[in-house]
Parts: structure tokens; sequence; C-alpha cells
């Protein structure tokens, strides 16, 4: 049931994945998903860059290299992570919107667009069994020297895929009374 694979929906990082592909199949099937998010005025501003294999470990170079270039004072920990997570991983989702040239809604709605296709990617993840995480590092803002990026296409962040060993982690949130106020 949906309402169950929504609370089950869970990050999984990269130094938890499995050395184990994700079948093409199934890649197109959650960007399948992806596509089928609501967008107002049908932009489909949702954009995505499926890089495996080699293109992983070039992503990883540059973001580290970026990072070491702009940051004073580069930590060590965070070099790491930046040339590990993509290589751990089975596939990187480069997150990317293409923004309406007519501009004919507001920029954050196609945002949100984007962020709902990732979220019916990352709940067909939890149906079967991929764990994902979704990082926007600073260094996003830097993505058009890696990509090819198209007029009004923007980075929006990496999520990183792969299959894991064990249980999705339990999940906590407040209560929604706290959230919600009823209006009469």
């Amino acid at each position: 049931m949906i309402f169950d694979l929504i609370k089950r929906r869970r990050s999984i990082f990269p130094p938890q994945f499995l050395d184990k592909p994700i079948a093409k199949a199934d890649l197109e099937r959650l960007l399948e998903a992806a596509n089928w998010a609501p967008n107002h005025n049908k932009t489909e501003p949702w954009r995505f860059k499926v890089l495996q294999g080699e293109s992983k470990a070039k992503l990883g170079r540059f973001l580290s290299e970026k990072y070491q270039e702009v940051e004073k004072r580069p930590k060590q920990v965070k070099i790491k992570k930046l040339t590990t997570y993509p290589v751990q991983s089975a596939v990187v989702l480069a997150i990317c919107m293409q923004r309406d040239p007519k501009e004919s809604v507001p920029e954050w709605e196609e945002l949100a667009a984007v962020s709902m296709a990732v979220q019916n990617i990352w709940l067909g993840c939890t149906e079967i069994g991929i764990g994902c995480f979704w990082s926007s590092p600073g260094l996003i803002k830097f993505m058009d020297e890696f990509f090819d990026l198209a007029e009004g296409e923007k980075c929006l962040g990496f999520l990183y895929m792969g299959y894991f060993e064990g249980e999705m982690p339990e999940g906590s949130r407040k209560p929604i009374t706290d959230k919600v106020v009823w209006l009469d």
C-alpha cells in the first residue's frame, strides 16, 4: 500500500551500498515514474543524467578537485566523501531542472515538480529494494563545467543509488497534529 511505502522511505548512504549493478530496465522504470510527477502548465522541468561506470569516477574527481580549488581550508573527510560516494554507488542520477523558457510558472513550482519527480523515483527504489540518498552540495553551482547543460538548465543535486543489505532503518516524525491547523 502506498501509505506504508511512504513511511518506509529512508536515506541509505553510499558506504552502505553493495557492489551490485542496477538493471537498466529497473532504471528505466524508475525514470518513467519520475516522468509522471505533477507539474504546472505541463512544463515537465525534470531532467536526469544517468552516471554509471567510469563517469561516476570522473564525477568524484571533478567534485573533489573543485572543492579543493574553491575551499580555503579543505577538509580531508569531505574530499574523501566527494571522491568515493559516486564510485560506491551503482548509479548516480544528476537531478536537473530545465527552466521553462517562457517562465510561464514561477521557478519554485518547477523546483517543486522536480522534487516530486525525485520522490517518485525514491518511492520506486524503496519498493524494489534500492537505497538512495539525495545530496545537493554547494558545488552543484559548478556543474555546468562538468555536464553539457542546456540553456536554462541547472543541476540541483545528485541521487546516489545502490542495493544494500538489511532492512530500511526505522523512521520517526513528530505528530502531524503539531503541524496542521484546521479551519471551519
